[in-house]
């Protein structure tokens, strides 16, 4: 049975199922689906909390200079801050340091939508480590993150 309760008759050989890279990549699915849902409960997708939460953290910020800090397409990053307009979650401001430019920026609405979507966000990542104690779960972020640090991210070099 599969976590939907239907039968499944996936059954990957265990030389497939001992590997690490394997194990991360089954794991990294099972949070994307969860995430997703959680997002899809809002009418978003993993991008628009992308830039939702850069914009809350960073502050205003040009589509371009967005776009390249999430590695998101130009097209892609037009069509997503459109949604996000579109819902009154963001909006486009002249820049007061160069006034031919214009900025992104997070509204109030979108400020009160990123806090319900990190209420969901967090229960999401509650529902994929329950079975890890918190000891355990603090444990194995450390180890995801010492792994990561040290693989080059993105193409960038260290």
């Amino acid at each position: 049975m599969d976590e939907s309760g239907a039968r499944s008759d996936y059954d990957p050989p265990g030389r497939l199922t001992r590997l690490p890279s394997w194990l991360v990549g089954q794991v990294a699915a099972a949070a994307g689906r969860l995430v997703a849902d959680a997002l899809a409960a809002e009418g978003l997708r993993r991008q628009h909390f992308a830039v939702i939460s850069a914009l809350a953290e960073r502050g205003a910020s040009s589509q371009a200079s967005l776009g390249r800090r999430l590695l998101i397409d130009r097209s892609d990053m037009h069509a997503l801050l459109g949604d996000l307009d579109e819902r009154g979650l963001v909006a486009r401001v002249r820049d007061e340091q160069d006034r031919r430019r214009m900025l992104v920026e997070l509204t109030s609405e979108g400020t009160a939508l990123l806090t319900n979507l990190d209420t969901r966000i967090d229960a999401a990542q509650d529902a994929l480590m329950a079975p890890l104690s918190t000891e355990e779960r603090n444990t194995l972020q450390e180890l995801l993150t010492r792994v990561l640090d040290h693989h080059p991210r993105h193409g960038s070099s260290r």
